[in-house]
């Protein structure tokens, strides 16, 4: 907007700023509402956001009125202003921000509208998921429970209707499925810009689950009606075998008949045509080996499934026929053959035939070598052992032919005389008949003895090669299904891992569900490492039988202990990163307060987990928030107010509202307090304790209050309050009572509630209170004014004189109960008054009073309304009256009452009635009867301690110590008789200021003797002030020298008392034991000896503590000589600093009427003055509390004025007689 818009039209400013924070919020939610995202089919999610939708909705309708005011603030500004220019820049804004208002509403609204849509979508597709996991966990386990196939027609049919039948019920069940396939692309298609991965993932594994129950069923179905058919065609090709064995039989027989014919190897041409119908024989048998084998094999697994019946011992008959028949048909083969080639060169066929069974053997031998090593998984294995299987069939079948021949080979080498092998056996070269016959018989023999051995020699190698594929196939099998097992656990726990959200996308309050999630998670994926290591041995125990996995099953296990590895690793990472996000960012954490500061601000936690703030621009570092620090700044304008109780009432309302509160009720805070189990009182609580109670307090007020609450900066703020109330060294403790005190003075309740809150926190489980805890709680309560710097008119520090107040109320009883509380502090007492006036501060903030001030003239009156009971129709508006203005013929201290409320018309006529029966009172009659409006204590010069001290030797210091103290009490007293002494004659025309009336005050004071006329301007005020000044400052000077001596004349004199004593020590206890118990005067001497000891400790102390004392007096003097030698020229005209709210002492109201206090509708009786005196500080207070007012007494920023110094004086005043106070209790403890 144009600045000469806005110089011309200054509403213009206020409409633009309130347009500007409007359109920055709107905006701010819109982006909070794009970026929100929640987790699709996570219904405890959605919620969650639906419920901070409905808030945020709630929020929007809340700030409508202001919307609405923007609106009504622009009409009225548009018709106002004839600026054709602004009246349009007007409009535009306001169509601007009505739509950006109706799209962000719309928004909002739309996206509610998603959200529970998408839990309605959502818990559809979660039932189906579940209907669907449930009929694939029947699928599955019905599928588990047929691992092995029958063999008989019974049980393969009853497997086969299951079969069908799960088919039929998968086709059904097809429908669960696809239904929550369709729920979830609905979901997916939809819900897109939302978190989709649970979706995803739990569908791709349900359906890959089905497909995989889909091919196992097919597999199971095609291996039953295999089976089935295999066991329907085995009877017929058992018949079909048998009557062929029969057929092959009986010709077998007619060959074997014809070969033993005599005189058949004459017959050459008879001879080839038995062979060739052996030949034929022989292809048959051969051709027929393959159907005997696995008639053989399928027969013997139905003997396995027909075990223990009828049927079993049938079928084992038939195949006992079978094979006995296989092998005499077989054996007759043989013979026939052999008996076919029996002629003279017998045994040249014979060698012929030994020489092929040897080359047969080692071929034979070598493929069986060839089939080595094992194979590295499980279908390798298998294939190697259906290879050998096939192998060990040749085996067999070649059998008979290698025993037939060895035994022909036997049987010629029995039957054939020496003459008949001389015949057969032709040498080139002519050898004797017997060396031929023994090389022909050596020779077979020799042959025949090898094709033996090799024989046997690879049956052995057959069977060791069997063994090592059976051993080899049950722990390869075993790899598989511990493999298998271990990824599917590994498969179902990486689910649960890819459904995880990152870290920085989890909200706050769901870390821990999140943890403990996580927690349970590495509980449960525990058992894998036993599952990996079972993995891992079986692999090893493969290696060391000499079987080499083969790649892919060297890829799995790599595969598996990777995975294993990632998800053990995944885990840990998760629940560190977790752990560092709660305690970073959780409830125990202060990460989250660090956006309570902005640029170029950093907040920073020392070791001891106190916060500290580092200015990057300045480089410097303070403990105050910088929030805070301005709100201090803004209490220093609360300083001009007059009366301490009304200004410390003030700061607390100002601070109570910068921390919130003001919004905060006392049930709310208990349930807070109860929550985080703050019972017992004299506990400490660290700076974590202390956050996470206040975090859950402003959260549940940034529910009730969305746009008032900003829970970091909230939280920050009162943390900084109470360490600076109760650790100001920056300890991080905080006692629990301490903290209870702190909010509940400052929460939203009842006055009466809170003080029955703060006494049952001191009260015993009696209901009882005694000294001790009252004073616990007074000493708390008053710290709250003492941060602010008020605790002067309060009475002090010193909580010893109110705790005497209540009880003497009580009259001295030793306990008080809650009612006598109560009733003490219905009379508001001087160290609590700050309290009720807070609440009527708090009252009076939004009253509306029909009468106009009398002196600004403002009306209606807003806030505290004050009548006068002297003049008819005479208001004050509280600004006026706290800033000490009075209207001409009206004096402060005539009588006044105060609303907070708007008055009835009851309380018309009783202030009137009042108002004409004071019209008839005198002057003297209002400066005799002064009331107050709180309840006096006692200071620490006017009653006695608590405690009473035990009797020891007094020193003699009364003289001394009577005369400090009486200069310091005439002191005190001049500095509270400044404002008692009002100069009727001035008018408010004459408007003299507070600090030249201080210091007329001061004047009369020290010059009660002679009257004093009254100056006629300020700068002879200065003048006549600054003889009279200089000469009672330096009789201050020289009282002060003189008591320093006095002072230091004691300490010499104690000291060398002290020495002289300790030059002839008495020995010690032990040696002055008594030897007899008859020894009295011994006895005395050792409890004398003790009291000197314990009185000679006592003096060093004391005398130490005067020492320091005396160095500290003397640094005062000199700084007090350095002022009175400035030169007159450099006084300063305009008087003395004004306090800021961190000095430890304020100064009191130099002036108070008498007032009368309503609260609400009822008018209070009594009569009285805020101005609340400073008493001295109190005996309990040690020389290091004395030394603080004296080094505050002197702060280098004051002006080195005269008005400076009689404050100066004043404050050696009150220092001394802490001084005095602090020596007699001294003394009175030794």
């Amino acid at each position: 907007m144009p600045s000469s818009l806005l110089l011309e039209v200054p509403a213009l400013a206020d409409f633009n700023r309130a347009w500007t924070e409007l359109t920055d919020w709107l905006s701010l939610l819109d982006r909070v509402i794009k970026s929100q995202r929640v987790m699709v089919g996570d219904l405890e999610d959605i919620n969650e956001m639906i419920i901070k939708q409905k808030a945020t909705l709630q929020d929007l309708e809340q700030r409508r009125p202001q919307l609405e005011e923007l609106i009504t603030a622009a009409q009225n500004l548009k018709n106002k202003t004839s600026n054709q220019e602004a009246r349009t820049i007007i409009t535009d804004r306001i169509e601007r921000i009505q739509n950006q208002w109706d799209e962000v509403q719309e928004h909002l609204q739309s996206r509610r509208q998603q959200l529970n849509e998408m839990l309605k979508d959502s818990t559809q597709w979660l039932e189906a998921k579940e209907e669907a996991e449930r009929v694939l966990g029947q699928a599955r386990a019905k599928l588990e429970s047929w691992k092995e196939t029958p063999y008989t027609m019974d049980a393969i049919q009853k497997k086969i209707t299951e079969t069908k039948q799960l088919a039929k019920d998968l086709r059904q069940w097809q429908i669960n499925v696809d239904v929550a396939n369709d729920l979830a692309l609905k979901l997916l298609r939809d819900y897109s810009s939302d978190d989709t991965r649970k979706v995803h993932m739990i569908t791709e594994n349900i359906n890959a689950s089905w497909a995989s129950i889909h091919k196992r069923l097919s597999e199971r179905e095609a291996a039953l009606e295999e089976t089935h058919r295999l066991l329907q065609q085995f009877p017929l090709d058992l018949e079909k075998f048998l009557a062929w064995l029969t057929e092959a039989e009986t010709t077998a027989n007619v060959l074997q008949d014809a070969t033993h014919k005599e005189r058949l190897l004459e017959d050459s041409k008879g001879v080839r045509e038995l062979m060739k119908q052996w030949q034929d024989l022989q292809g048959e048998i051969e051709a027929h080996t393959d159907i005997y084998h696995n008639l053989d094999e399928n027969g013997q697994k139905v003997l396995r499934s027909l075990e223990g019946s009828d049927d079993a011992a049938h079928l084992q008959r038939r195949l006992d026929n079978m094979n006995f028949k296989w092998s005499e048909l077989r054996k007759k083969s043989l013979n026939i053959r052999s008996h076919l080639e029996a002629s003279s060169d017998q045994w040249k066929r014979l060698h012929l035939s030994l020489q092929e069974l040897l080359v047969w053997l080692q071929l034979k031998d070598d493929e069986l070598s060839r089939q080595a090593p094992i194979g590295g998984d499980f279908p390798a294995v298998q294939k190697q052992n259906d290879v050998h299987r096939a192998f060990k069939r040749e085996l067999k079948t070649k059998e008979p032919v290698i025993m037939s021949t060895l035994e022909t080979v036997r049987l010629f080498l029995t039957e054939q005389p020496l003459e008949g092998l001389e015949k057969l056996y032709q040498e080139p070269r002519e050898l004797p008949p017997e060396e031929r016959a023994q090389n022909v018989t050596r020779l077979l023999r020799k042959q025949a003895e090898e094709v033996n051995a090799e024989w046997e020699k690879l049956n052995l190698h057959s069977a060791d090669w069997q063994r090592k594929i059976d051993e080899a196939l049950e722990r390869l099998q075993e790899l598989q299904e511990a493999t298998d097992e271990l990824d599917l656990k590994l498969r179902q726990a990486e689910v649960i891992k890819g459904s995880w959200q990152p870290v920085g996308d989890l909200l706050i309050d769901s870390l821990q569900d999140h943890l403990e999630k996580v927690k349970v998670l590495r509980g449960e994926i525990t058992p894998l490492k036993e599952n990996v290591s079972y993995v891992n041995d079986l692999a090893r125990q493969l290696t060391t039988l000499g079987i080499q996995l083969s790649p892919y099953n060297l890829s799995t296990l790599e595969d598996l202990n990777t995975r294993w590895k990632l998800l053990q690793v995944a885990v840990e990472d998760r629940i560190r990163q977790l752990h560092e996000a709660h305690r970073d960012f959780g409830p125990a954490s202060q990460h989250f307060l660090s956006t309570s500061v902005q640029g170029p601000w950093e907040r920073a936690i020392s070791p001891n987990k106190v916060p500290y703030y580092i200015n990057h621009e300045t480089q410097t570092t303070c403990w105050d928030h910088p929030k805070m620090t301005e709100l201090y700044q803004s209490l220093a304008d609360l300083n001009n107010v007059r009366f301490s109780a009304y200004r410390t009432a003030m700061k607390l309302r100002r601070l109570q509202k910068a921390l919130c509160l003001d919004l905060l009720s006392l049930s709310a805070a208990c349930d807070a307090l109860d929550q985080h189990n703050l019972k017992q009182n004299d506990q400490p609580m660290d700076i974590l304790q202390v956050i996470n109670c206040l975090t859950t307090v402003y959260d549940r007020l940034e529910q009730e209050h969305n746009n008032l609450v900003n829970v970091p900066l909230c939280v920050d703020m009162c943390l900084n309050w109470l360490l600076n109330v109760y650790d100001t060294g920056r300890t991080g403790r905080i006692r629990v009572l301490s903290f209870k005190t702190g909010i509940i003075s400052l929460c939203k309740a009842h006055l009466e509630d809170k003080y029955r809150y703060l006494f049952k926190q001191v009260a015993s489980s009696t209901g009882f209170c005694d000294q001790r805890r009252l004073g616990l709680l007074l000493h708390d309560s008053i710290q709250i004014p003492r941060q602010l710097g008020e605790v002067a008119s309060f009475g002090g520090s010193n909580i010893e004189p109110s705790v005497r107040s209540c009880f003497q109320f009580a009259n001295n009883k030793p306990e008080i109960e809650a009612a006598l509380f109560l009733d003490w502090m219905r009379l508001e007492p001087q160290s609590m008054v700050w309290l009720p006036v807070l609440h009527r501060v708090a009252a009076a903030e939004t009253a509306k009073h029909q009468a106009k001030c009398n002196i600004c003239k403002e009306c209606p009156i807003i806030g505290f309304r004050y009548r006068s009971l002297k003049h008819f129709n005479y208001d004050i508006c509280q600004s006026c009256f706290f800033s000490g203005r009075v209207a001409k013929g009206h004096k402060m201290h005539y009588p006044m009452v105060e609303y907070c409320t708007p008055t009835t018309s009851g309380e018309d006529v009783r202030d009137f009635a009042k108002v004409l029966k004071n019209k008839f009172r005198t002057k003297r009659y209002f400066a005799k009867h002064p009331r107050m409006g709180y309840l006096p204590v006692q200071t620490v010069l006017e009653g006695d301690n608590m405690e009473t001290p035990a009797s020891s030797p007094q020193l003699s210091h009364d003289d001394t110590h009577s005369r400090i103290e009486h200069y310091a009490s005439r002191l005190a007293e001049m500095e509270n008789s400044n404002g008692s002494y009002l100069n009727d004659s001035i008018s408010p025309n004459e408007s003299i200021d507070d600090e030249h009336l201080l210091i007329q005050h001061y004047c009369q004071s020290l010059n009660q003797d002679s009257p004093l006329s009254q100056p006629r301007s300020p700068a002879q005020i200065l003048i006549s002030l600054e003889s009279e000044e200089r000469g009672e400052l330096e009789r201050i000077l020289a009282d002060l020298e003189e008591e320093n001596r006095n002072l230091q004349a004691e300490y010499d004199r104690l000291k060398q008392q002290h020495e002289h004593k300790g030059l002839s020590p008495l020995p010690s206890p032990p040696e002055m034991m008594p030897t007899s118990p008859q020894s009295p005067r011994d006895a005395e001497l050792i409890a004398e000896a003790k009291l000197l000891r314990q009185h000679k400790g006592r003096l060093e102390a004391r005398m130490q503590i005067l020492e320091d004392h005396n160095k500290q007096l003397e640094s005062q003097l000199h700084r007090l000589r350095q002022l009175l030698e400035q030169p007159q020229a450099e006084a300063k005209v305009n008087g003395t600093t004004v306090s800021s709210p961190s000095t430890s002492l304020q100064r009191s109201d130099s002036s108070q009427p008498m007032l009368l206090r309503v609260v609400g509708s009822q008018t209070s009786e009594s009569m009285g003055e805020e101005d609340l005196l400073s008493p001295p500080q109190d005996t309990s207070t040690g020389l290091e509390e004395v030394m603080e007012q004296l080094n505050n007494s002197f702060p280098s920023s004051r002006g080195h004025n005269v008005g400076s110094l009689f404050h100066l004086a004043d404050d050696v005043g009150r220092a001394m007689e802490s001084l005095v106070s602090v020596m007699t209790d001294e003394e009175g403890a030794e």
